[in-house]
C-alpha cells in the first residue's frame, strides 16, 4: 500500500509536509509519534495570551513564557567555532536583556536591524545575575499578520532538546499540528461517541475538540475541549473494568454452606487476640460473598499490622470446613516464609497441614510436597510464584489469598484460577492503601473490603523528623533504647557510595555504628538485595532472635521482616524515599505493646516536594492520608497496578484534578453498558470498533482478573 493513499490519521508521520525521514526518526525516538494520528494527540501543555505584553523589569525567577516589545540596541557574534554565539541587546522602557542564539547565527546576523521595533517570546534564562532569551521568537511589528489572522492564543507543546536542534520545538510542533488539521477533513476523524452521549454529557464533537485544542479560538472552548478529551479518556477506562465486574457477577463460584469445626474452634479457643469490628466486618462481607454462588473476587485493603492475614486464615478455616485446599501466594520468599511462619503458629494446635512451596524447595522434598497435595493431604500451602507452575496440582483448591498483589501480573495471577474446574474465590491483599479514586479506577472491577483500625494495644508510632546537627542526640536515644530491651532497624538508600548522589552508603553507615555501638557490648546485623539469600535469612534470623540489638539495612526490610520487639525506625537520607517506601518501612516496628519511634534523618537542603512528604510523615500514621499526599506528588501513573488498568496510558486526566469527571464517566460507562452491554446497537459500533482498535495499540488485556 502507499503510505500517501492511506487515510491522513494512519499515515506514517514522515509523509507529512515539513516532517521528511529525519524529523520523522526523531518524532518516533523521542516521542513516540509514528503516524499523523499520534501527532494528533500530542497535546499542548498550556496556552499563553499573545495579546498580553510585559515589562522587562517585571521578569523574575519564576516567570514563564512571556512577550515582549521593544527594540535591538546592539548586536554581537562571540566566540568561535563551538563557542560562537550571536548576543543581541534589546529593551523596552524597563530595561534591557540579552538574546541568545547558538544556532541559525548567519541567518539571525541578517535578519535582526538595531532601532527596528520587535515582539519577541520566550522563556527568560537568569545567568549570573543577567537576563537573557535563549532562541527567542521574534518578528518585526511591520510583518506581525492581521489582528483578523493572527491566533490570540498559542498552543505550547512538549519537546526535547534533540528535537530543538531540528526546528522541532513548540512553535514547530504547532505548524506542523496547524498542517494536519488543514489537510484533515472531518470525515477523517468521525465520532465514535453515539449521540445521546454527547448530548446528554455536552461534550464538544470529536473533530472540534482537536481543533480547539491545537487552534483555539477561546478560552472557554480549550476547557470544552479538555473535558471531552479526558471524559473519553476516564470512560474507555470504567468501560472496561465494569465489563470486567460483569464478568465476574456472572462467573459460577463455590458456595460454602457449612461454618463448622475448624472455623469455630479456632475462633473461640485459639484465636490469638480479639478481633477488631473491622476485622469482623470483613469477615461477614466475604462469608456473604461464599453464599451467593458466584465466584468472589474481593480488595483487602489494610494498612501494616492491621490483621490482613488473621482475616485471610479464617476465611482458609471457611474453605477447610467446605472440604476445599486454601493457597496465599506473596511476591518474595521473605514474605512467603513469614506467611508459613505465622499460619503454622496459629494452627499449631488444629487439625490442619500448613505447607510452603517456594523456588529454592527442589528434589524428592519437592515431588513429595506435589504428591500430597494433589491427593488432598495439604489443607494450606503457602508460596512464591512456584505456586502457578502447571505442575503444582490441588484435589480441591477453592480458595486463593494473593499478598501484596501488585507485583504479580495478569498472566500470573490469571493461572490460579486454572487450578480448579470452578474457578476459587479470590481475596487481593494489599498493605500500600489507595485513595478511593484511584481503587475505584485501579480495582474497580473488585468488591472493596478496608481494615481501617489497628488491633487494641497498639500504640500510634512517633515519628520524628532531624537533620545532622542532631545525630549525636539520636545515637544517644538509640542506646537508651538497647537498654531498655528494644532492637533497632537503621535503613539507607544505597549499598555503596555513589559518585552522583551523596548519600550515606550502607557499608560506610554499617562501619560509622560499629565504631558508636561497639562490640562486645552492641551487636549488629547488615542486610542488603546483593546479599546471597542463605546468609540473608541468617542475619535476619539472628536479628529476630535477639542476638543483635541493630539491623543496618537497605529497603530490603520493606517487607517481610516481622520483629515486635523492634522498637525505632532510623532512615537515613529519608529525603531520597517516597512516601509510600517511608510508611511501608514505618510499618516494620510498633507491631509490639511497646511504644515505637521513626526518626527521619535528612539533609539542611531540602525541595518543597521532600519537605511536604517528611512533614506529611510526620504529622499521620493514617495510610490512606498518606497515600492521598502521594498520589498528588506523584501522579497515578508511578503507582504500581496502574498500567493493567489503563491509567498508565491516560494523557490528559488527572485523577486528582479530575474526580468529578472521574465520577460523571463512571456514571456514563455504567449507563452504556445497562443499555448495551455487548455494544451491539447501530449507533453503538463505532464505539466498539473504535475500543477494539483502542486494546490493539495499547495492549490492555480485557482478562477475568484485573
Amino acid at each position: 500500500m502507499n503510505p500517501r493513499s492511506a487515510s491522513i490519521l494512519e499515515r506514517p508521520i514522515e509523509y507529512l509536509k515539513g516532517v521528511g525521514p529525519q524529523r520523522g526518526a526523531l518524532l518516533q525516538s523521542e516521542l513516540g509519534i509514528f503516524t499523523c494520528g499520534d501527532l494528533l494527540q500530542h497535546y499542548p501543555y498550556r496556552y499563553i495570551d499573545r495579546t498580553k505584553i510585559n515589562r522587562i523589569t517585571d521578569i523574575s525567577p519564576e516567570s514563564q513564557y512571556i512577550q515582549l516589545k521593544g527594540y535591538i540596541t546592539d548586536i554581537n557574534v562571540i566566540g568561535d567555532k563551538q563557542n560562537k554565539r550571536l548576543v543581541a541587546i534589546f529593551e523596552d522602557q524597563s530595561g534591557a536583556v540579552e538574546l541568545v542564539w547558538f544556532r541559525g547565527i548567519s541567518y539571525m546576523e541578517k535578519y535582526l536591524q538595531k532601532n527596528v521595533e520587535y515582539l519577541i517570546f520566550g522563556k527568560p534564562n537568569f545567568f549570573r545575575n543577567t537576563v537573557n532569551f535563549p532562541h527567542p521568537e521574534i518578528e518585526a511589528l511591520s510583518e506581525q499578520k492581521s489582528p483578523e489572522t493572527a491566533a490570540r492564543l498559542q498552543a505550547m507543546y512538549p519537546s526535547t532538546e534533540k528535537m530543538k536542534a531540528r526546528g522541532l520545538d513548540s512553535k514547530g510542533m504547532a505548524k506542523l499540528l496547524r498542517t494536519l488539521l488543514e489537510l484533515l477533513p472531518p470525515h477523517e476523524l468521525p465520532e465514535f461517541l453515539p449521540e445521546w452521549l454527547l448530548q446528554g454529557y455536552h461534550l464538544l464533537p470529536r473533530y472540534e475538540t482537536y481543533k480547539n485544542l491545537h487552534i483555539p479560538d477561546t478560552e472557554y472552548l480549550i476547557a470544552q475541549a479538555q473535558h471531552r478529551i479526558k471524559f473519553e479518556e476516564l470512560f474507555f477506562i470504567q468501560l472496561r473494568i465494569l465489563k470486567i465486574k460483569e464478568k465476574h457477577q456472572k462467573t459460577q463460584g463455590f458456595v460454602w454452606g457449612e461454618l463448622g469445626a475448624h472455623f469455630n474452634t479456632f475462633f473461640k479457643e485459639h484465636l490469638p487476640f480479639e478481633l477488631t469490628d473491622a476485622q469482623k466486618r470483613v469477615i461477614k462481607e466475604i462469608r456473604k460473598d461464599t453464599l451467593n454462588g458466584i465466584q468472589m473476587n474481593r480488595l483487602l485493603q489494610g494498612d501494616v499490622g492491621s490483621g490482613k492475614t488473621v482475616v485471610a486464615l479464617m476465611c482458609m478455616l471457611m474453605a477447610a470446613d467446605n472440604g476445599f485446599q486454601a493457597a496465599l501466594m506473596a511476591p518474595t520468599e521473605i514474605l512467603a516464609q513469614q506467611h508459613f511462619n505465622s499460619l503454622s503458629a496459629m494452627l499449631q494446635k488444629m487439625d490442619l497441614r500448613v505447607d510452603i512451596l517456594t523456588g529454592s524447595i527442589k528434589g524428592k522434598k519437592r515431588r513429595h510436597l506435589l504428591e500430597e497435595l494433589q491427593l488432598g493431604m495439604i489443607d494450606v500451602l503457602v508460596g512464591t510464584h512456584a505456586l502457578i507452575e502447571d505442575n503444582v496440582l490441588f484435589k480441591n483448591l477453592g480458595f486463593v489469598v494473593i499478598d501484596e498483589q501488585h507485583r504479580f501480573g495478569v498472566a500470573q495471577r490469571a493461572k490460579l484460577w486454572e487450578k480448579n474446574q470452578l474457578p476459587p474465590h479470590v481475596l487481593v491483599m494489599t498493605a500500600t492503601p489507595i485513595p478511593r479514586t484511584l481503587a475505584m479506577t485501579v480495582y474497580g472491577d473488585l468488591d472493596v473490603s478496608v481494615i481501617d483500625e489497628l488491633p487494641p494495644g497498639r500504640k500510634a508510632i512517633i515519628t520524628a523528623h532531624r537533620f545532622e546537627s542532631s545525630r549525636l542526640q539520636v545515637f544517644q536515644f538509640l542506646k537508651e533504647q538497647i537498654a531498655e530491651g528494644r532492637q533497632i532497624y537503621i535503613v539507607y538508600p544505597l549499598i555503596e557510595e555513589s559518585e552522583t548522589l551523596d548519600l550515606k552508603n550502607l557499608q560506610e553507615g554499617y562501619e560509622n555504628i560499629v565504631r558508636v555501638f561497639p562490640m562486645p557490648e552492641y551487636q549488629v546485623s547488615i542486610v542488603h538485595g546483593k546479599m546471597k539469600p542463605a546468609a540473608k535469612d541468617a542475619e535476619m534470623q539472628r536479628f529476630k532472635n535477639g542476638e543483635t540489638q541493630i539491623m543496618v539495612a537497605t529497603t530490603v526490610i520493606e517487607v517481610g521482616v516481622d520483629v515486635p520487639n523492634a522498637s525505632v525506625m532510623l532512615i537515613e537520607n529519608a529525603e531520597r524515599f517516597g512516601l509510600s517506601q517511608l510508611h511501608q518501612l514505618r510499618g516494620r516496628v510498633g507491631r509490639g505493646a511497646k511504644q515505637s519511634f521513626c526518626i527521619l534523618m535528612s539533609d539542611y537542603k531540602l525541595s518543597q516536594e521532600a519537605r511536604q512528604r517528611l512533614q506529611t510523615m510526620t504529622e499521620t500514621n493514617d495510610g490512606f492520608k498518606i497515600a492521598e499526599v502521594d498520589l498528588k506528588l506523584r501522579g497515578p501513573g508511578d503507582l504500581e497496578g496502574t498500567q493493567q488498568s489503563g491509567i498508565a496510558t491516560l494523557r490528559m486526566a488527572n485523577l486528582i484534578k479530575d474526580q468529578d469527571i472521574l465520577q460523571i464517566a463512571h456514571q456514563a460507562a455504567a449507563e452504556m453498558l445497562a443499555l448495551d452491554a455487548d455494544l451491539i446497537l447501530p449507533q453503538h459500533l463505532p464505539l466498539r470498533q473504535h475500543l477494539t482498535q483502542l486494546r490493539k495499540k495499547q495492549g490492555l488485556q480485557w482478562g477475568k482478573i484485573s
